[in-house]
């Protein structure tokens, strides 16, 4: 629990990142910008975990590997906007907005498209692409309902955002593994199953922290 808008993250430390917001910030990019790349690559994410089973035209295996790296570079724009932000004074007053919305959009394209994938081979995968996708944005909704009653933001799991991503792209991993024995979907699957369930707990964990917060207020 923390008044600091941004989730704690060991990346943050990485100079590297720093650097790369800096010369982001001197080719006159906004932190706005990138918040909204961020949904473009979770866009591209979901398609790609689409494609991987859908058009054969393109290869399963390329299309994974498309769909992990657009996670990843989804990721990062939601660390360098923050470093852009914050350290570089380029905070706005829609900042807050931008800095939520693409990411509710991508964690929905992300996980949607893993859904509707997996789902051409195992039809239980579309609902629980959808199940996984509605109680992602609910942790999200949860931690700013914090925010907004309790000026806290929340940001336990087990299966808060980068839980989340990294255990999609886990996923991914194993997707190329089971192309390589004839089939395809349940890595994601379980998966999708494994972020609903982190995903309910860590609703129920937040609300309880909120109302605990909110008692000793």
């Amino acid at each position: 629990m923390t008044t600091d808008a941004r989730r704690p993250l060991a990346s943050r430390k990485f100079t590297f990142f720093h650097r790369l917001a800096s010369f982001l910030v001197k080719r006159g990019i906004t932190p706005n910008q990138i918040s909204v790349t961020s949904a473009f690559f979770g866009l591209f994410a979901g398609l790609a975990f689409y494609l991987a089973a859908n058009f054969i035209d393109l290869p399963a295996y390329i299309s994974l590997l498309l769909a992990m790296l657009f996670v990843q570079l989804r990721l990062v724009c939601n660390l360098i906007d923050g470093l852009m932000a914050v350290e570089n004074g380029l905070k706005t007053d829609n900042g807050d907005l931008y800095n939520e919305v693409p990411d509710r959009v991508a964690d929905s394209l992300i996980l949607l498209g893993a859904g509707y994938g997996a789902a051409r081979m195992l039809p239980h995968a579309l609902e629980l692409g959808w199940l996984a996708t509605v109680l992602a944005v609910a942790t999200a909704y949860i931690r700013c309902l914090g925010a907004a009653v309790k000026g806290v933001h929340i940001f336990v799991g087990p299966m808060a955002k980068p839980q989340r991503m990294f255990l999609i792209i886990i996923a991914g991993v194993g997707s190329m593994i089971e192309l390589y024995f004839g089939f395809y979907g349940y890595s994601l699957s379980v998966a999708l199953a494994l972020i609903a369930l982190g995903s309910l707990i860590t609703c129920i964990r937040r609300l309880g922290i909120i109302a605990r917060t909110k008692k000793a207020g």
